[in-house]
């Protein structure tokens, strides 16, 4: 569909929305279709149009309580990085000597800190360890889990930690295979760098060594180990696997095109699936998981643009991998504010967010209605007047709204992309919890690249 044609029929589709789709009003019923579409389903993928929008955050948190709550979901997964994330998991489930939420989430340091060192993610992780803090004894208790890759260096650190208690011997083959980073720094970039321009080799064999090695030892060192816990063993692991797949991460980001995108999900995705085997060993059932991440993973890449660049999401990856045991809900807006970044490691800043472009999804909504719920994979009449490509609009944690068509939109079929779309007309930027002069200031004029 063209720019011209996908205006003209704007107001047509609006009509047709405000029709078919819920009207949300506030309410404790208002997530009711999504509650009734989760029911039979392990996965619910929650996504976000921004990194940095409090209203994306409230309602997610909100519907996964639900979820906890009413259908026993047991774990919550993240796009945060690992080590970070299991720092926050032994907190929720009383095996941490943090005191409380906010020295819980003290791990998330890396850039962009807000994205998970805020007022919402501090509540609801607060009301996680209340929540588990109930259950009865010998219950499941809920786990909060990080799916990223970007711990690198800390994640071969938690190896050779956790090592150096189990087997000595372990340790030290471990720490000469990961000696091979050594002269690259704390940097990953500098080793991907290097590597892609033909200056070093590359660490691939023995990043992947040391994991095989981990993977043929573990189950004797969890029959003979009696100091540390599956939980303990099944992180050590993990950070393993995070670093093999980080390492050709950083290879191929300095290849162009697809590559690292697709290393980045393919991890994202190899984490659930490894994450759902654990929690059914060790709960002797199949998991139920939620999914936390931006819209641009968890939309199904294969109805966007991303699929012609080559590129696939955890999304895509997921409802192949379990078809419709997987619920996808996404979420829109069309202006209010934002908190973002005017650069990659820029300081957080609240930011206005322009109106949606004519002709987008987001605008088609905001002639349709303030709050709407659209149950996409229900209502027939919806993916029909929606199944048209139109632009979408993606504010990762940086905002460029002075070239916003080129940075920030890309063309999708909705009804393909999500099985359920929010959409909130005017929403407002999420709330630090380390408030910048620059951020309680707002919006400053300057140029802002795009990053996801």
């Amino acid at each position: 569909m063209s720019s011209i044609t996908a205006i003209s029929d704007a107001s047509s589709a609006a009509r047709t929305v405000a029709k078919e789709a819920r009207h949300l009003e506030g309410g404790p019923r208002d997530f009711d279709p999504i509650l009734e579409l989760a029911a039979g389903t392990r996965f619910v993928l929650i996504g976000e149009a921004s990194h940095g929008t409090h209203d994306f955050y409230r309602v997610r948190a909100e519907i996964t309580k639900r979820l906890i709550r009413e259908f026993g979901f047991t774990a919550l997964a993240v796009e945060a990085d690992w080590p970070d994330a299991f720092r926050v998991n032994r907190y929720v489930r009383a095996q941490s000597d943090d005191p409380n939420a906010d020295e819980a989430l003290g791990g998330f340091t890396r850039f962009p800190q807000w994205m998970w060192r805020n007022a919402d993610v501090l509540d609801f992780v607060g009301w996680l360890r209340a929540h588990n803090d109930t259950r009865p004894q010998g219950a499941p208790r809920v786990g909060f889990y990080g799916l990223d890759l970007y711990s690198m260096h800390a994640s071969m650190a938690h190896v050779l930690s956790y090592l150096d208690v189990v087997d000595a011997e372990a340790a030290t083959r471990a720490r000469h295979r990961y000696a091979c980073f050594d002269h690259f720094g704390e940097d990953p970039q500098e080793y991907g760098f290097a590597v892609s321009r033909g200056m070093s080799e590359s660490c691939e064999h023995e990043v992947v060594e040391q994991l095989v090695d981990m993977q043929r030892a573990a189950s004797g060192w969890v029959s003979r180990d009696g100091r540390l816990g599956a939980d303990a063993h099944f992180f050590a692991q993990q950070n393993a696997r995070l670093v093999r797949n980080a390492e050709a991460y950083y290879r191929a980001m300095f290849r162009g095109g697809a590559a690292s995108w697709n290393v980045r999900d393919r991890h994202m995705a190899e984490t659930l699936r490894t994450l759902a085997d654990h929690l059914r060993a060790t709960e002797h059932k199949p998991a139920r998981l939620v999914v936390w991440a931006h819209n641009s993973h968890l939309g199904n890449a294969a109805a966007t643009e991303m699929s012609r660049h080559g590129e696939v999401n955890l999304g895509q990856l997921v409802r192949h991998d379990y078809g419709s045991d997987a619920l996808l809900v996404g979420f829109s807006t069309y202006e209010g504010t934002v908190t973002a970044a005017s650069d990659w490691g820029a300081p957080a800043q609240r930011m206005a967010v322009r109106p949606a472009l004519p002709g987008s999804y987001e605008a088609v909504l905001h002639d349709a209605g303030a709050q709407l719920l659209l149950d996409l994979r229900r209502s027939a009449e919806l993916r029909r007047v929606l199944d048209a490509p139109r632009l979408q609009r993606a504010i990762g944690v940086i905002y460029r709204p002075q070239t916003e068509r080129i940075s920030h939109y890309f063309e999708t079929r909705l009804p393909e992309q999500f099985d359920v779309l929010l959409h909130y007309d005017s929403t407002r930027a999420l709330e630090p919890l380390e408030r910048t002069g620059l951020w309680e200031h707002g919006e400053l004029p300057a140029t802002y690249p795009t990053a996801l």
